[in-house]
């Protein structure tokens, strides 16, 4: 009755019968598994495949079933199996560039509905997933994990915009203009391609196939594909003739390389005259927010905005499962900073963590092997050395990688890839990509750059609002020579009419700016008018006066720190870090995910032992107890093995198991159960709730429990 007698108990000393195909052969088990007796009756069954619980077991025409008996009965189930099931034999499963099983890795999370391609009952649509409950799980708690990172400790402002977005914002962002990929053609059947990611297939067909391959060739190919997405389209063009590139699959002529725009236009109204698109990005409704969260923080730099939510993308090719996608989700972060001081008042807590950085210089070094480009050095030294243009992109960089480090992304597939010069817009001081290795090779999954003031000024121009911050000056009030400005409303509204708005909102805009008065001024002295927004102003109009006054501080439009996290390539990239093999034997395996505590989508699962109305009542009082301390759990009583219940706890990624049996009756005990080590203690129900939120929470690790509460044996895991 006991758990430690889990072998002799009537639950399980009975016999069974699995039934391998209904309408042929029937192989019958008897077995009394406390005594260890096992009675077969065995006929010689064509080769086929038994599947146990997530593991698979080849036997031959020649194999008896008491020849796999020791190893795999107290973990067995021995229901009916379909013949569907009973004939499936091992696939060959599709593998990454580093023989990852990304196969086996897909079908579990598709299986156990992680995600699906959307709308998958009328045949799906490339580049949409729909996340089923496991999934969303693990994404919400990885968002979960991203506001306390982020948002809590660094005390920003967090916000909701809308992803429905006027021309006219990402007209002025240069969205509109500017927000494209290069694409080429299939010339016979009007197919596209992302023209950059086919030169880099290409390019590494090439080098995957050739013999005798000279290193000095190889560099040279290298350092093609290194600036694939980073060339204009003649170049690209170029390249992809110079390389022999064909359409996939057709092997058919291409197209040469031109532009097209990401984003996916609308209208909003009925009219049909107001254009609009789904944004791209987060970001620009921070940007236009600005000023309310200035006032909001006091009116006080530095600061910084954050937002989680949709963006969408009209890939050309999407692809890749959730690493290319059409609509997504991001967290942005905006660090609004003194475009003259750029330092971190945090940046000491950071300064000697070790970071693996791939810095410009190294990439187009071609004297350089691939593994050799990379470097590994203290965030501080990189600050120093002026690799990382300031402190507070160093910070963040920091934060970045310990946030995915936090999260369970494996430290040693993670770098810091700085762009090339061409690769970066032309107002940015500095840009970093976090890239997380993957079965499909280095990923870009956070981009973290320093925008300048860029953003700030174009929508200030565009808008007619000031989007500045007024900054004290550090070594205290300065006698300064200004300009006062007076105005004539009267004469440039008779002259300009209708025309004087434009003129009045631009001399608002320009108030504060010391140094674009002093011109004027000077314009205005010399030549005697001056030109604003298109129109002549005379000295009838406007007039300047400078002067010598004590002033505190100046208004600057601020720089931007962004650092961009797309998370669902963070996602699949944790699913790949996760995914790991239970060895049992040298042909069964089980997989299962390895995700921490704190990303899990179900912390604790509650397993009654057998479906018993004693043990059943134990399940609601073990999940109140949870669910009061915000741990989820998920209750498993279906009729199935013990053994079996944890393996299906442990593919879904659930790092802890308690199990109620004939002992619990007794004394009010459990078994609380790791995932990982598969190792159990016995513990009161009443230190339950305290334990699990400490594991949650990594306030302990496993190996303290495991000295605090006495050891459970179990042959279920074995």
């Amino acid at each position: 009755g006991s758990q430690k007698n889990r072998q002799s108990s009537p639950a399980t000393s009975i016999a069974h019968a699995w039934q391998v195909n209904p309408t042929a052969t029937t192989l019958s088990v008897h077995c009394l598994l406390g005594s260890r007796s096992v009675a077969t009756r065995t006929r010689l069954v064509p080769k086929r495949t038994l599947l146990f619980p997530n593991r698979i077991v080849s036997t031959s025409r020649s194999t008896p079933t008491s020849a796999i008996r020791n190893s795999h009965f107290r973990h067995l189930s021995m229901e009916p199996t379909s013949s569907t099931q009973a004939e499936k034999k091992p696939s060959t499963s599709a593998t990454g560039k580093d023989g990852f099983d990304r196969k086996g890795l897909e079908d579990l999370l598709k299986r156990r509905f992680f995600y699906e391609q959307a709308f998958s009952i009328y045949g799906g649509v490339k580049g949409l997933y729909d996340y089923g409950p496991p999934g969303c799980a693990v994404k919400n708690n990885l968002l979960s994990v991203w506001r306390q990172h982020f948002v809590l400790e660094e005390n920003m402002l967090e916000i909701e915009s809308t992803s429905l977005t006027p021309e006219v914002v990402l007209k002025t962002s240069g969205h509109v203009d500017k927000f494209q990929d290069m694409m080429v053609k299939d010339t016979k059947t009007g197919e596209c391609f992302r023209a950059d990611h086919l030169l880099e297939e290409t390019i590494e067909k090439i080098i995957a196939t050739t013999k005798n391959l000279s290193e000095e060739k190889k560099r040279e190919m290298l350092h093609d594909l290194a600036q694939a997405d980073a060339v204009p389209p003649e170049e690209l063009t170029r390249l992809l003739r110079k390389y022999d590139a064909k359409a996939p699959e057709t092997n058919n002529p291409i197209s040469d390389a031109f532009f097209f725009n990401l984003m996916f236009s609308t209208q909003i109204g009925p009219t049909g005259l107001s254009q609009g698109f789904m944004r791209p990005e987060t970001a620009q409704g921070i940007f236009v927010n600005f000023k309310r969260l200035l006032d909001f923080n006091g009116g006080r730099l530095p600061f910084a905005a954050a937002q989680i939510g949709p963006a969408f993308r009209n890939e050309i090719s999407p692809r890749a499962g959730l690493l290319r996608v059409r609509e997504f989700t991001m967290a942005e972060i905006e660090h609004f900073v003194d475009p003259k001081d750029k330092s971190h008042p945090k940046f000491k807590e950071v300064v000697d963590t070790k970071m693996l950085l791939l810095p410009r210089d190294r990439q187009m070094d071609k004297s350089l092997k691939p593994e050799d480009k990379m470097v590994t050095m203290t965030i501080g030294d990189a600050v120093r050395l002026g690799i990382v243009a300031n402190e507070t992109l160093g910070y963040f960089l920091a934060r970045t990688q310990q946030f995915l480090v936090k999260i369970g992304v494996n430290p040693s597939k993670l770098r810091f890839r700085q762009h090339l010069q061409s690769q970066m817009a032309h107002y940015a001081a500095d840009c970093w990509d976090a890239e997380i290795q993957s079965s499909y090779g280095w990923v870009e999954c956070v981009g973290c750059a320093d925008r300048s003031a860029y953003d700030l000024t174009q929508h200030s121009a565009a808008s007619k609002e000031k989007l500045s911050a007024f900054i004290d000056f550090k070594d205290g009030p300065r006698v300064m020579d200004i300009v006062e400005v007076t105005v004539n409303k009267g004469a440039i509204g008779k002259a300009l009419r209708n025309d004087a708005k434009l003129v009045l909102a631009h001399l608002e805009q320009i108030s504060d700016d010391n140094n674009a008065l002093m011109e004027l001024a000077s314009t205005m002295e010399s030549a005697g008018k001056i030109k604003l927004v298109g129109f002549e102003l005379g000295k009838e109009m406007i007039s300047f006066k400078k002067v010598s006054k004590r002033v505190v501080g100046e208004s600057v439009i601020p720089s931007v720190i962004e650092p961009s996290f797309g998370i669902g390539r963070i996602l699949y990239s944790l699913f790949e870090h996760a995914y790991a093999m239970r060895e049992g034997g040298e042909e069964e395996k089980r997989a299962y995910l390895r995700f921490k505590p704190c990303v899990a989508p179900i912390k604790c699962s509650i397993l009654p032992l057998v479906n018993n109305d004693q043990l059943m009542a134990y399940t609601s009082r073990i999940a109140k107890l949870l669910t009061s301390r915000s741990i989820s759990s998920k209750v498993d009583s279906t009729g199935v093995t013990i053994g079996k219940r944890y393996a299906r706890t442990d593919e879904i990624g659930i790092p802890f198991g308690i199990t109620i049996d004939f002992d619990t009756l007794k004394d009010d005990t459990v078994t609380l159960r790791e995932r990982d080590s598969m190792k159990q203690v016995r513990i009161p129900i009443k230190h339950l709730a305290e334990v699990m939120t400490s594991l949650v929470n990594e306030e302990v690790s496993w190996a303290d429990i495991l000295s605090q509460y006495p050891a459970f044996v179990s042959s279920s895991d074995e």
